[in-house]
């Protein structure tokens, strides 16, 4: 689980990068609210990040608001984009919840946040 989570995290920023910093035209829309779509994209960022990474979750939050950060500021240098304080503070509830998220799932099952050793889970299998 936790290689899965890794890529799909990994994916997901990837996604989250083009689609903030690209050209307006150029970005996804759906029927969602602009800070429901936010707010869900580094939730999920988040959640994926601290299950593939279970004893690097402090880390993970603290780089995913990073990345909040950067990619806000990064908007700046695009004409047709804006950063803006409220949208990365929407980001980073998102992060947080994300990362609450993966906390909890890792104390109920913790071997779906892989916190057993590599060696113990596969014996599981």
């Amino acid at each position: 689980m936790s290689r899965a989570s890794r890529l799909l995290g990994w994916l997901i920023l990837a996604a989250i990068t083009v689609a903030t910093v690209a050209p307006i035209g150029y970005r996804p829309v759906s029927t969602m609210p602009v800070s429901i779509e936010r707010f869900s994209a580094f939730a999920a960022l988040a959640f994926l990040l601290s299950l593939g990474y279970p004893r690097r979750r402090w880390q993970i939050l603290a780089l995913t608001i990073a990345a909040a950060g950067l990619l806000e500021a990064m908007q700046l240098l695009e004409p047709t984009r804006h950063g803006r304080l409220a949208d990365f503070l929407v980001k980073v509830v998102g992060c947080g919840f994300g990362a609450a998220v993966a906390l909890v799932a890792g104390l109920l099952w913790p071997r779906l946040a892989g916190t057993r050793g590599e060696a113990e889970a596969s014996r599981v299998s």
